[in-house]
């Protein structure tokens, strides 16, 4: 059986390079043009069939020919149209300038828009390539259209909203839809950009599959095109070490539930054996609500060396309601030279803070595998210079990848997961329950039953995200840590 193909993420550059590949092969940049102005006046008349009027505002560059096309397109269908342009229409070139010229009607300076009952507001005034603050009359017409609350149909992007980052550039429209062609674009699924996307349309306007994964990078949507065919499938013959032992290490007696958190999701993602690996003074606590998670003591870095030299465990997991600082990198570091899969979380990451090269350190070589599950606060503590840059949140996970030599899970509700080959991932669909405390003690265990399985460290990061997500859609609204747990499945 094919497996689908990972949804490709193409950002402003990587589209102009197809573009620029696509008329180097022999296509007609004026017809590419045609082709997306028309799919937008035909998504216009699609979802907007009452519009009593289509205010088209166009651009200076490429997204604005786009528009002169849909507004010509809608003309000949026989809707009324007022074109508003920004800056001097007549200094376009090249394809922009043939799709002005084939435009016959007037063409009015975007100041001049004024909101009329009815109107359906056509944005193709900057698309994905902005990358400058917009505007003050760009800032004022968003905030003409914003107030009157008509809908906004955005060519390729929202005007105001970086189409490689997500960010928004001084204002931004809010669209209610989106027509973008080939492929989304990172500004689509990234925060805040993606609220203010709506429904996001992909047209295909003729440019050869071929010339688009020439050009593209290593930037996909999150889902099970990408680590599906790396699941570890059950068989008749399987036993508990061969389905993966997991470790799991707790913190003292008053704050046990964060690990145990994670040693039952870990159990529900599909690790033949989970270990909860305690203090002595919490065993009791422990042992009071753990049934199918086995309880091992453990109490020093002997301890954790004396367990560590049973081959069968194979995966750890480090840091919810750890604690201690000093303990969790000694624990960490044996692990990394012993060569053993580890997902480091919470306290866990914050006993590096400012330390991330003694990470890169003690995992480079090694057989084992590195994965952080960092939130913003946790991020910004170990890789301080990294945050304060002005990078979008990819760049960002993927410069802390390299600079571990792991896999980083830069959680929120646009999380990226990294690798240092540059690999990167956005996962769109984890609801805004997952907000609450424990889910991410939740996902810490659903990877590191996915390393304990065998799934490569990338893999195993996508796949434990999207699952994650995917249990909270099926726990509903009003989820706790517990609920999540629950509806856990295996990748």
């Amino acid at each position: 059986m094919r497996l689908p193909r990972p949804e490709i993420l193409l950002t402003p550059k990587e589209m102009s390079r197809v573009d620029a590949a696509a008329i180097a092969s022999g296509l007609i940049g004026s017809m590419l043009m045609r082709c997306a102005g028309e799919a937008v006046a035909a998504s216009a008349l699609r979802h907007y069939p009452a519009a009593r009027r289509f205010p088209v505002f166009c651009g200076p560059g490429n997204n604005g020919g786009d528009g002169y096309v849909a507004a010509t397109a809608l003309v000949r269908c026989g809707a009324d149209v007022r074109v508003f342009a920004l800056g001097d229409p007549d200094r376009l070139s090249g394809d922009a300038r043939i799709a002005r010229e084939n435009w016959s009607g007037p063409v009015e300076r975007l100041e001049a828009y004024i909101p009329h009952a009815g109107d359906v507001v056509i944005d193709a005034l900057f698309g994905a390539g902005l990358a400058r603050d917009v505007p003050d009359i760009v800032r004022l017409v968003i905030d003409k259209v914003a107030e009157t609350g008509a809908p906004v149909l955005a060519v390729d992007l929202p005007s105001g909203i970086d189409g490689a980052t997500g960010k928004i550039r001084g204002a931004a429209f809010r669209a209610d839809h989106c027509v973008t062609f080939v492929d989304r674009k990172p500004g689509h699924v990234l925060l805040p950009g993606r609220s203010h996307c709506g429904t996001v349309e992909v047209f295909d306007i003729g440019i050869p599959r071929r010339i688009v994964l020439a050009e593209a990078g290593k930037f996909r949507v999150n889902g099970p095109a990408l680590f599906q065919a790396f699941r570890r499938a059950l068989s008749a013959e399987d036993h508990k070490y061969r389905r993966g032992h997991l470790t799991v290490f707790s913190g003292p007696a008053i704050s046990t539930g964060a690990a145990r958190l994670s040693a039952g999701a870990a159990l529900k993602a599909g690790a033949g054996l989970v270990t909860l690996a305690s203090p002595s003074d919490a065993l009791a606590a422990n042992g009071a609500h753990l049934t199918a998670v086995m309880l091992a003591p453990i109490d020093t870095l002997a301890d954790v060396e004396n367990w560590l030299a049973d081959q069968r465990g194979n995966s750890f997991v480090l840091g919810p309601g750890f604690g201690s600082r000093d303990k969790a990198r000694s624990y960490a570091l044996a692990i990394a030279r012993n060569g053993r899969s580890l997902v480091l979380d919470a306290d866990g990451i914050s006993a590096f803070a400012d330390n991330a090269n003694a990470l890169q350190g003690a995992f480079a070589g090694s057989s084992g595998h590195l994965v952080i599950t960092p939130h913003e606060g946790e991020f910004t503590r170990l890789f301080p210079e990294i945050a304060r840059s002005e990078v979008g949140k990819v760049e960002k996970a993927l410069a802390a990848a390299r600079a571990i030599g792991g896999i980083v899970v830069y959680k929120g509700a646009d999380t990226v997961i990294a690798s240092p080959d540059g690999r990167a991932a956005v996962e769109e669909k984890a609801p805004a329950t997952l907000a609450t405390a424990g889910s991410g003690d939740v996902l810490a265990g659903i990877i590191g039953a996915n390393l304990a399985n065998g799934m490569p460290a990338f893999e195993a990061a996508c796949a434990g995200v999207h699952h994650h997500g995917q249990a909270a859609g099926r726990s509903g609204e009003g989820l706790t840590a517990e609920d999540l747990v629950s509806h856990v499945l295996p990748a």
